[in-house]
């Protein structure tokens, strides 16, 4: 049995079925390796322990909650609607170092992130990643 792991993509009847916290789970990976690809390439001459740092300024909840905000009147009817969805999302678990209201929009960012990835919508995921820099280069989070 072959398989590619990269070429495996739902189905958008099928997406709705899951979990939004599902979605949120693989959205949080699917970024954290957009950002760090993003940093290598930027940065590759910096030691992994700066590139860490610079990760977390990405990857923190308040950054993905001020992200969110910024994106949100650009995203389609169905990105809102999985953004809500995992907003909305009761995940059992209390943040560490953030407030309640800036980890559920991390979560609803993170679903948004590993819906576009699951569906394919590898043009529409880079098109909101070159924004998200954008709005890092401007220091707007």
């Amino acid at each position: 049995m072959e398989s590619n792991l990269l070429k495996i993509k739902f189905d958008k009847v099928d997406i709705r079925q899951l979990n939004p916290l599902t979605l949120a789970f693989v959205g949080d990976a699917v970024y954290d390796v957009l950002v760090r690809t993003y940093l290598i390439n930027k940065f590759q001459s910096i030691s992994v322990h700066n590139l860490h740092v610079k990760a977390i300024k990405f990857v923190k909840a308040h950054s993905q909650s001020e992200i969110i905000k910024r994106l949100e009147k650009q995203l389609s009817e169905e990105e809102l609607y999985f953004f809500k969805r995992g907003r909305n999302a009761k995940s059992g678990t209390v943040p560490k170092n953030a407030d309640i209201q800036e980890y559920r929009f991390a979560t609803g960012f993170e679903t948004l992130i590993g819906f576009l990835y699951l569906t394919g919508e590898v043009d529409r995921l880079n098109y909101l990643f070159e924004f998200i820099i954008t709005l890092n280069d401007k220091g707007e989070f």
